[in-house]
């Protein structure tokens, strides 16, 4: 099944690849708006001995991952506690139903303001971004535990402290997996897209601004947006063999129940 998923996936990109290598070729389209995929591809090939566009790769990780980390340590624990104390939860819940949709990008300026530092502004933005998907997912883990468990456990003399350890934290730990691996692509896109529009110095947005300069290069804008979307496979396929490794206990449940 997971060999056939991965074919599937592949002829899927093959294609689409084919279908823009057609288009082109055939002058449907101005080349110079989209040119060959062929062409797209060699230049992303290029693209990985290029040491400017790696230091522009190393940038963007870097700051993904720090801000990633961030909202993942603060989240998580807040998440617990809101989903743990329904009084904290109830008063809460107003204000984040109030922020979350509020777009990170709409931001960048305050973050301009706040953080001169290029880095720790994107990392700012990428917090504010993930710490909703994370939040959200660890408070609704909590509220579904089950609680036939949880009084179980209360019948044997065991508080609050322990039922939270050894029956909720458990429970809840595969679908706060789960919204880290959200928030891992959801940060992806706000550092690429805050690089595009905030500027900086090194950054894979800021090679994708680079291209349309002097004219414009759309083959290298594709290029850099192919290893863009190479970035974030590689990130939720990493994430989703971590929770199969971690969580085996969970997944072997679900395949049972299907």
């Amino acid at each position: 099944m997971r060999y056939r998923r991965i074919a599937l996936g592949a002829a899927g990109v093959a294609g689409v690849v084919a279908v823009m290598e057609v288009v082109s070729r055939a002058g449907l389209v101005d080349d110079a708006a989209l040119p060959p995929a062929s062409t797209v591809l060699w230049e992303a090939v290029k693209l990985a001995a290029d040491g400017e566009f790696l230091v522009d790769v190393g940038a963007t990780l870097r700051a993904w991952f720090g801000g990633l980390a961030l909202a993942v340590l603060v989240a998580v624990p807040l998440g617990v506690l809101l989903g743990s104390v329904p009084f904290l939860g109830t008063a809460a819940r107003a204000l984040v139903e109030l922020l979350r949709p509020i777009p990170s990008v709409a931001l960048i300026p305050l973050a301009i303001i706040l953080f001169a530092e290029p880095t720790r502004m994107k990392m700012s933005l990428i917090f504010y971004a993930c710490l909703w998907p994370i939040l959200i997912n660890t408070l609704y883990a909590l509220r579904d535990v089950d609680p036939v468990a949880k009084d179980s456990l209360r019948c044997f003399g065991f508080g609050t402290p322990a039922v939270l350890w050894f029956v909720s934290l458990p429970s809840a730990a595969p679908f706060i997996a789960t919204g880290v691996r959200i928030a891992a692509s959801v940060a992806l896109i706000v550092v690429i897209s805050t690089e595009l529009y905030a500027g900086g110095v090194d950054g894979v947005g800021i090679y994708l601004s680079d291209t349309q300069a002097a004219g414009g290069r759309t083959d290298l804008l594709l290029a850099g947006a192919v290893w863009s979307g190479v970035l974030g496979l590689l990130v939720a396929t990493g994430l989703r063999g971590l929770e199969r490794i971690a969580f085996r206990w969970h997944s072997a449940r679900v395949e049972g129940l299907a």
